[in-house]
């Protein structure tokens, strides 16, 4: 049986060059502060949408806890419109920055 020679490691292989992409499109990492800034700035209804529906699912568990069962289904009802406009509002964005990216 013969043993094997020694190992010696291969020089670091740098990952393949894809035409048209770059794997950071900015120089420098963002903390979160600036991502969120720059993602609200993009498509500032996404939080808008967010904030509505937090707010009405505020409410509606509030008056279920207070008894106002109408009250609270009607904040549900809102709670899912305020879901589906922010669904929307992802779309429409998304849509955008893809026409945006196109020559």
């Amino acid at each position: 049986m013969t043993t094997p020679g020694p190992v010696t490691p291969e020089a670091p292989s740098q990952p393949p060059v894809i035409e048209g992409f770059s794997p950071s499109v900015y120089g420098n990492p963002e903390s979160f502060k600036e991502k969120f800034l720059r993602k609200t700035r993009e498509n500032p209804m996404v939080p808008i949408g967010c904030l509505g529906t937090a707010a009405a699912l505020t409410y509606g568990l509030y008056c279920f806890h207070r008894g106002q069962s109408q009250r609270s289904q009607l904040m549900m009802r809102t709670r899912i419109a305020a879901q589906g406009f922010t669904v929307a509002a992802i779309l429409v964005g998304l849509a955008v920055s893809a026409l945006k990216s196109r020559p």
